[in-house]
């Protein structure tokens, strides 16, 4: 395939760079840059692809994000910027902005890569929009890349409210938790339904490893909203339980 055309992506992205090598860069998997090296050529791949750049800009997406939030909703509590927070940043956000902006069709993959559909892959999308946050952030300084990030997640920034984030994040951030953890993806299963057709009570089970959390709710849904709060807490997976934990251990 033809190599990108940068000038169009800078059009796109709204940001013309000094440094154009870091927007070439912040496009490049590592699959890339492995088969335009000598066998054995470590050092020099790290140089041409992106994964040290996800790191920076995986740093200044969630400073930038919990900088707009406390500055934007004053009243939040802690736990309330915590989830909003973990939305806006999370994979599945930015895979979705990256096929807003249709960075797929500018990244230099391999041709493995290429055969498997690494264009469309959420998470090689999600670790090139915070690669070319990282880029932006080199190229001009940390003010214009927290404007660069407020540009991307305009809408979304502008509609995040603490409601909205507990009831699209809790299984969320169970299900990359569980994955993490436990290497296996949580189910949930409806176990009885209560009341007349007005005033349904459902019961649910999240059920990953050995454990199964019961919820409850009004619709399917928020029974495993519930379901994914508690299975967080009582199963030691919330991020305040980790931190209890570490603190203990100290």
């Amino acid at each position: 395939m033809a190599e990108p055309d940068l000038g169009a992506l800078e059009e796109k992205l709204g940001y013309t760079f000094n440094d154009r090598t870091l927007l070439e860069r912040a496009m490049t998997h590592r699959s890339w840059a492995h088969e335009h090296v000598a066998p054995g050529e470590e050092v020099e791949a790290r140089r041409l692809h992106n994964e040290a750049l996800e790191f920076v800009g995986d740093s200044v997406l969630g400073l930038a994000v919990a900088d707009y939030l406390f500055q934007s909703t004053a009243d939040a509590t802690e736990g309330d910027l915590s989830r909003m927070k973990h939305r806006l940043v999370s994979t599945a956000m930015l895979a979705r902005v990256a096929r807003r902006l249709g960075l797929g069709e500018y990244l230099r993959i391999g041709r493995g890569e290429e055969k498997t559909g690494g264009r469309r892959k959420r998470a090689l999308l999600a670790d090139v929009v915070e690669a070319i946050i990282a880029a932006v952030y080199l190229d001009g300084g940390y003010k214009r890349a927290s404007e660069f990030v407020h540009a991307l997640l305009s809408s979304e920034l502008t509609e995040a409210n603490p409601e909205q984030a507990a009831a699209a994040d809790y299984k969320t951030m169970l299900q990359e938790r569980v994955q993490a953890t436990f290497h296996v993806t949580p189910t949930y299963n409806v176990v009885d339904t209560e009341g007349p057709p007005h005033r349904r009570l459902f019961h649910v089970e999240v059920v990953f490893a050995d454990n199964t959390v019961p919820g409850a709710g009004a619709t399917i849904k928020a029974a495993e909203m519930d379901a994914a709060r508690r299975a967080l807490e009582e199963v030691n997976l919330s991020p305040q339980s980790e931190v209890r934990t570490a603190e203990a251990a100290d």
